[in-house]
């Protein structure tokens, strides 16, 4: 029997670097990883940095604190894709370089929010935040794990509807 020499990240290399950081992960050969190792994201057309500047754009432009990173990263795997490579290329370097000119590294590692919120917003009549925040909208709710954080229940059709359901026994409105 042949036996396979692996190279590379193993996934309890991966695993041990995100719990040890605390912090998302960019974990190198493809791969982005959350700070309690629940999930990761293996990323192959665009660059794990792209990856995870759209992973913050994206808690930026719809900011839930009980929604996990893993339903944001479900929502901007979509443009890790050939077809979307260039405006995400272009759109993270635009970003990156207003990160820069306020004085960061990068749109990632800016700390606060209210600041990347501010560079949102001076691009935002531009294709790349348009496509984005537009995906985002299915991309992030249409997702059935999500729906509970908001209370939803999903659709009554196939269960008699809303009328004999407790259509009215929504305490918070």
């Amino acid at each position: 029997m042949e036996k396979i020499e692996r190279t590379g990240l193993t996934r309890r290399a991966l695993l041990a670097r995100s719990v040890a950081t605390g912090a998302l992960v960019v974990a190198g050969a493809g791969f982005i990883a959350a700070p309690n190792a629940a999930w990761a994201l293996e990323v192959t057309v665009i660059s794990e940095h792209q990856m995870a500047t759209l992973l913050q754009m994206a808690r930026d432009i719809y900011p839930h604190d009980k929604v996990g990173d893993q339903y944001y990263a479900v929502a901007v795997k979509g443009y890790d894709a050939e077809d979307r490579k260039a405006l995400v290329e272009e759109g993270v370097a635009a970003l990156d370089a207003a990160a820069q000119a306020a004085g960061h590294a990068d749109y990632v590692s800016m700390g606060w929010e209210e600041d990347r919120v501010k560079l949102l917003q001076a691009m935002e009549d531009t294709p790349f935040f348009q496509t984005v925040r537009g995906g985002l909208v299915t991309g992030l709710y249409n997702q059935k794990g999500v729906w509970p954080i908001f209370g939803y229940e999903g659709e009554s059709f196939s269960k008699g509807g809303y009328i004999e359901r407790g259509f009215d026994d929504i305490d918070w409105l």
